[in-house]
């Protein structure tokens, strides 16, 4: 599987993003979906994450409320969107997917990564 993020940009506190993750290859399978951040000088962090079915989701804290993430398996993408976002959101953001169907808020468990996509938001 391969895993491609777009979307990302540099935008002012407050504004919103919508990040992209197309999927192509062998996407058949029960992938769950999961987006993790690399800010600068700092580990690679969770964001979200979403079962195959979209059923089941999980959150950071510190995005809980203003993030939101879905997919649309008919079109193998899924989708992070960002409100309300903060400098402290400025980071590398990356899509994955695990073959856990229900997703994993642990990034060991991700076996597909994409490329990662830069959001800066200035304050």
């Amino acid at each position: 599987v391969q895993l491609q993020a777009s979307g990302g940009g540099l935008v002012q506190a407050g504004d919103s993003l919508r990040l992209s993750c197309a999927a192509s290859g062998r996407t058949s399978s029960r992938y769950g979906m999961g987006w993790f951040r690399r800010a600068p000088g700092k580990e690679r962090e969770f964001v979200s994450a979403m079962s195959w079915s979209g059923s089941i989701t999980n959150y950071a804290d510190s995005v809980k409320g203003r993030f939101t993430i879905s997919r649309d398996n008919a079109r193998n993408t899924g989708y992070l969107q960002m409100d309300s976002l903060k400098p402290e959101d400025t980071a590398v953001y990356y899509c994955a997917a695990t073959t856990l169907s229900s997703g994993s808020i642990y990034s060991s468990q991700y076996k597909y990564w994409g490329q990662g996509t830069q959001v800066t938001v200035s304050s």
